[in-house]
């Protein structure tokens, strides 16, 4: 074979491999194609571990006093129904022990224990985890913590179930499961609004180490150290404004 036939075979090969390069190369690209994605990006399309609030609502199904409404709804929903007399057991050695004195209230502050993914809590656990952490059964069938000497004075924080209707009937608490359970205080309380905090937080993080659960806060995230402080902060303020006398007008002359 011929140098001019090694050649022209030699050209005949480049341009054949330069047109499946440009075929291969010009061809459009996918949305998307060849775009580096952020991290966020990444994270997003990745499967997703749901939090435990979502959890807590899937167990729920949807329940809307967990789940699709806002937090102070929720919690107004939930005292609604432990001051409801037609959800009450009929408990009458215990009713009347944590009725608040009055019914009127401006501010309601709620944090939950839930059990952790995939468990429940079970009645007779939270009947031995409330009795040690100092907690009464009484009026419409749920725990309240009363002031030492002074039950008189009503609830400085009461504990409900979150599945309706609220309470924990005794006739039935063996066989009770719940995904968790809710500690609000209502405004004004018998005793300073801090003072109620500093006494339902250490209870709430005591039942929750007996039951093995976690404390979680209103919006049902893991309760930290920076929205306690903020709650902290705003019960200073509430019980500040209730110590300042009412502001008088000034007299006309």
């Amino acid at each position: 074979m011929s140098d001019v036939t090694l050649l022209r075979i030699g050209i005949l090969i480049a341009g054949l491999i330069l047109i499946a390069a440009i075929v291969f190369f010009g061809r459009p690209r996918k949305p998307g194609q060849g775009t580096r994605l952020a991290r966020d990006d990444r994270a997003a399309d990745a499967r997703r571990e749901p939090t435990l609030g979502e959890q807590l609502e899937q167990e729920l199904g949807g329940d809307s006093h967990v789940a699709g409404e806002s937090t102070t709804q929720a919690e107004l929903d939930l005292l609604d129904r432990t001051l409801d007399p037609a959800a009450a057991p009929a408990t009458p050695a215990t009713s009347e022990l944590g009725r608040r004195v009055s019914e009127d209230f401006d501010k309601i502050v709620t944090i939950y224990l839930a059990a952790r993914a995939g468990e429940k809590l079970h009645g007779p656990d939270i009947i031995v985890a409330a009795e040690k952490a100092g907690l009464v059964y009484g009026y419409m069938g749920v725990f309240h913590r009363l002031v030492e000497h002074h039950p008189e004075r009503g609830p400085v924080f009461s504990v409900a179930n979150i599945l309706k209707p609220g309470n924990f009937d005794m006739a039935d608490i063996q066989s009770l499961q719940t995904p968790a359970i809710a500690f609000f205080l209502t405004l004004p309380a018998p005793v300073p609004a801090l003072d109620a905090w500093e006494t339902m937080l250490p209870t709430a993080e005591r039942m929750a180490e007996l039951l093995g659960g976690l404390v979680l806060d209103e919006q049902r995230e893991i309760l930290g150290r920076k929205r306690i402080g903020e709650i902290r902060d705003e019960l200073r303020v509430y019980d500040r404004q209730r110590e300042a006398p009412p502001l008088s007008k000034p007299t006309r002359w």
